[in-house]
């Protein structure tokens, strides 16, 4: 959480300068990277704890930013001086369950059909590029 706080920090600032569509590409090309890396661990590897860690801080840091630049680029999406607000966001935070549920289910499946946690990293890996390409289609000035 507390490298999270920092993430959010740091893409906040990066938002300011290039845009938080750009920021929000950034940051999904980033997850991308971290599912490629989590893919290639390997046991045998007498650093692979140092690897994991760092990967981890690097997850922690990208999950705080993209957070918070999500939520930030949501929020300018909705009509300006709208009463419903709190309903735009109840629909988002829906959303956003409902995406969990969902990728967790496939990250499930995949380990299930091959027996390996390496594979569900290449599923989420298109997932992100997936939202990596419809992020890039998003018509605003943010």
């Amino acid at each position: 959480q507390i490298i999270a706080i920092f993430g959010a920090f740091l893409f906040s600032r990066l938002s300011k300068k290039i845009g938080n569509k750009n920021v929000i590409t950034i940051a999904v090309i980033i997850w991308i990277g971290c599912c490629l890396s989590a893919y290639s661990l390997n046991k045998e590897n007498p650093n692979v704890q140092l690897q994991f860690y760092g990967l981890a801080g690097l997850i922690g840091l990208v999950m705080g930013g993209l957070q918070a630049m999500s939520r930030s680029t949501y929020s300018k999406l909705l009509p300006e001086n709208s009463m419903e607000n709190t309903t735009y966001f109840s629909f988002y935070d829906v959303l956003e369950k409902l995406a969990i549920i969902r990728g967790m289910l496939i990250f499930s499946v995949f380990i299930q059909k091959f027996h390996n946690m390496q594979y569900a990293f290449i599923s989420m890996s298109a997932f992100f590029a997936t939202g990596a390409i419809l992020i890039r289609f998003l018509k605003t000035k943010i």
